[in-house]
């Protein structure tokens, strides 16, 4: 059905929707797949696909702490420009690890990311920076806006490593896939299985979409489709 990933994120932008695939997800025993609530695209109408850069963040109490005994206690932002840095094309960068008290994520990182041609970035916290952002054009979900910089606040501390947001693990690779409705996350073992019945979900319910307009009942409409 698609040879490379720039196939398949095409066919999800284009024919796919998040609750559509989360269904599916359902009958297939991932019961928790879909990330807080609170995460929301910076603009209604953004869609994000593309796979995980997972990115873990620790909270701080200062940009640099001299008495610290750890390798990062002295550098600014921790390890942040070394896990932008390495983002590839289609990934999607997705911070978690700290308390939500600062921004996770502003124009310059947009700039760096869009620069290597990234999918975008989904974040358990807030973005800065959002006029500039949104000039940019960059799929970027989050809390919302907030100015307060990360900078003497938190750290990230390793890059690349599985991680989980409210109880639902995000490993490198995964599949994530966001829109107003929510961020899907997509087991890379999954995904393929997961994307074909998406598909003829998503056919199906076409189907139930026009007989249901042309006056048939829900009831029937169940009964003769099986979905709903």
């Amino acid at each position: 059905m698609w040879k490379d990933d720039e196939e398949l994120f095409a066919l999800m932008r284009t024919k796919l929707f998040p609750a559509v695939v989360g269904d599916i997800l359902d009958t297939m025993g991932f019961l928790r797949q879909f990330l807080s609530p609170q995460i929301r695209p910076l603009k209604p109408d953004m869609v994000i696909v593309g796979r995980a850069m997972p990115v873990l963040e620790a909270n701080a109490f200062s940009a640099s702490e001299p008495q610290g005994q750890g390798p990062l206690t002295t550098l600014p932002f921790g390890l942040l420009f070394q896990a932008l840095d390495d983002l590839k094309a289609g990934e999607v960068y997705v911070a978690t690890g700290c308390a939500p008290q600062f921004a996770l994520w502003g124009g310059l990182m947009t700039t760096r990311a869009m620069h290597l041609k990234a999918a975008g970035a989904v974040l358990d916290g807030y973005w800065r920076d959002t006029p500039e952002v949104l000039q940019m054009g960059l799929p970027v979900f989050g809390f919302g806006g907030y100015a307060q910089d990360q900078g003497p606040r938190g750290k990230v501390v390793d890059w690349r490593v599985p991680v989980e947001i409210n109880g639902v693990r995000v490993k490198p690779g995964d599949l994530v896939f966001g829109d107003l409705d929510g961020v899907l996350v997509i087991p890379r073992e999954a995904e393929v299985e997961a994307i074909r019945r998406a598909l003829e979900k998503a056919s199906t319910e076409n189907k139930v979409r026009d007989a249901i307009q042309r006056g048939m009942s829900t009831v029937d409409a169940f009964r003769t489709f099986g979905v709903m």
